[in-house]
């Protein structure tokens, strides 16, 4: 984390001189600070005492120092992603690839070992004491498999459609014990036998178990944020530490302490087995800022962040974080948001991974309508008619939502490569970027299409600005420029900003797109999906 750190405060100290006959110079600053992970999900904790946690979208296994509550990266990207982690009776460590279907193990520092491939929604692991591994999908898939711990012969399937066999642990009795998502329930599974036996019930969600060394049985309730203690013989429940929601996964050392990650909080807490008591470990502000969208009410800046763990509020002046809404909360409606546009007193929330577009009301945060059947939706727009303009990735087109819980959609203009960002204009115009093609691009309320820029890296984010000027975040240059709409000038604003997080399987140099947003005095924000942080530009 050390270069990630540096760099940001470079960043913030540094001025960045505009090229151009109207230079500008420009200060950046952060807004909101960074944290270490991407999203944290499996916990796994070595024979020496060594604590290791995975992230998904940040592709990249974290090894975290809980003395002092800091975390570097012990296996970089795209390997490192893991969704779960679990170590063998002999030290390997063994560790799940969600999005690539990829599953590795290690031992020590030795090489990387591909254990088995293929396997979408590859999601939760366990060794048995005889050093057999055993994996589970979850969400893009519900089977249970044997691995070979040599890689060789190929997954053997002992069960499928458990419910959501996720984060699990070979209990003292040898059977498999782990939550069944979808269910609510605790199961214990003989894999020998492919007998699954439900233990507890009455959970919300129940996303992880482990064992203690006393054999109580530990479960993490996302929904609820609960840690709850379970007699794995009778199925007794006591809920012994209240937490927030967004739960993913836990770990026991050899002292019972227990360690709980939050999704959300991009964080890791200690509990206490006895008193509940949590202590923060690590944590962020922000878990992974994608797109945002920015609000002027009189003086006073609002970003409305898509966050893709929860749907968070930014004080443009201040920094403030709030939190209307997380991911699994119980009650909650909210689908892994990653895209942001806001307009008037609508905020549109878009996410690629779950194919929807959701409508929220800024001021109450109550959901307005909530669309799903999209195809990687990464920016859509709210139009004075009350429709909707969507970039749809999967489809390469700019589609327009209208109707009945948006059941009317139709292509506006197709064959786009790779559409990100988009922002609203006049008179049902739409400016666009073109992420593949390194475009910036007009479409007429008829879908006819002007290049307004092209020969760009990977240009994502884009903002309309009052006085007209288009800004657009350049990923792959990393760098903030500024397109004039009606010559197509390219202009420079800031550049070496730490956007553009590398690793992560797709097309993109990240999966979570970078946003800009632009205040009513000019001033520029964007997100930084390296450092998860927010920074603002402004005229010096």
């Amino acid at each position: 984390m050390t270069s990630r750190l540096a760099l940001g405060a470079a960043v913030a100290a540094a001025v960045f001189c505009a090229s151009g006959a109207s230079a500008q110079t420009y200060v950046v600053s952060q807004l909101v600070p960074g944290s270490a992970f991407h999203g944290v999900h499996g916990l796994g904790i070595d024979k020496a005492g060594r604590l290791f946690a995975g992230s998904v979208a940040g592709a990249a296994l974290y090894e975290v120092d809980r003395s002092t509550g800091t975390a570097k990266i012990a296996i970089p990207a795209p390997e490192g992603m893991a969704d779960d982690i679990a170590f063998a009776p002999d030290g390997t460590m063994a560790w799940t690839g969600f999005l690539t279907g990829d599953l590795y193990s290690r031992k020590g520092d030795g090489p990387i070992k591909k254990l088995a491939s293929g396997l979408a929604g590859i999601n939760s692991l366990a060794y048995r004491k005889d050093g057999r591994l055993y994996a589970s999908t979850v969400f893009l898939g519900d089977t249970l498999y044997e691995i070979d711990v040599e890689g060789v012969k190929p997954p053997r399937q002992i069960m499928e459609k458990m419910g959501g066999l996720n984060g699990f642990e070979f209990g003292p009795d040898d059977l498999l014990y782990g939550p069944l998502w979808f269910k609510g329930q605790v199961a214990k599974v003989d894999v020998d036998k492919a007998e699954l036996t439900v233990v507890a019930d009455g959970f919300k969600v129940p996303a992880a178990v482990n064992f203690d060394s006393k054999g109580n049985l530990w479960v993490v309730d996302t929904a609820l944020g609960q840690l709850v203690r379970v007699d794995p013989k009778t199925g007794a429940k006591k809920v012994v530490a209240q937490l927030k929601p967004s739960l993913d996964n836990l770990a026991i050392d050899d002292q019972d302490h227990i360690y709980v990650s939050n999704m959300a909080d991009n964080g890791i807490q200690e509990v206490d087995p006895e008193t509940g008591a949590a202590k923060q470990i690590i944590s962020g502000k922000l878990a992974l800022p994608g797109g945002i969208g920015v609000v002027s009410d009189g003086d006073r800046d609002t970003i409305y962040v898509a966050d893709v763990f929860a749907y968070r509020t930014v004080d443009g002046t201040t920094g403030e974080v709030s939190e209307p809404a997380r991911m699994h909360a119980d009650g909650v409606t909210l689908e892994y948001p990653m895209s942001a546009t806001a307009k008037g007193d609508n905020v549109i929330l878009s996410s690629w991974f779950t194919g929807t577009v959701q409508v929220i009301d800024r001021k109450t945060g109550k959901t307005k309508e909530m669309m799903h059947g999209f195809k990687a939706p990464h920016d859509a727009v709210l139009l004075d008619d009350g429709s909707l303009l969507v970039n749809e990735l999967g489809s390469k087109s700019l589609l327009r939502v209208s109707g009945e819980h948006g059941k009317d959609r139709t292509v506006v203009i197709g064959d786009l490569a790779g559409p990100v960002g988009l922002v609203a204009g006049a008179g049902g115009t739409v400016y666009l970027t073109e992420a593949f093609a390194g475009q910036v691009s007009k479409i007429e309320a008829n879908g006819e299409k002007t290049i307004l820029a092209k020969d760009l890296k990977m240009p994502e984010g884009i903002a309309l600005a009052f006085d007209g000027r288009l800004i657009v975040a350049e990923v792959g240059a990393k760098r903030i420029i500024q397109v004039d709409p009606v010559t197509g000038t390219v202009t420079e604003i800031a550049g070496n900003l730490p956007i553009g997080l590398a690793g992560a399987p797709g097309g993109l140099p990240t999966n979570i797109p970078t946003g800009v947003g632009v205040g009513m005095s000019g001033t520029i924000y964007f997100s930084s999906d390296i450092e998860n942080a927010i920074y603002k530009i402004t005229k010096k």
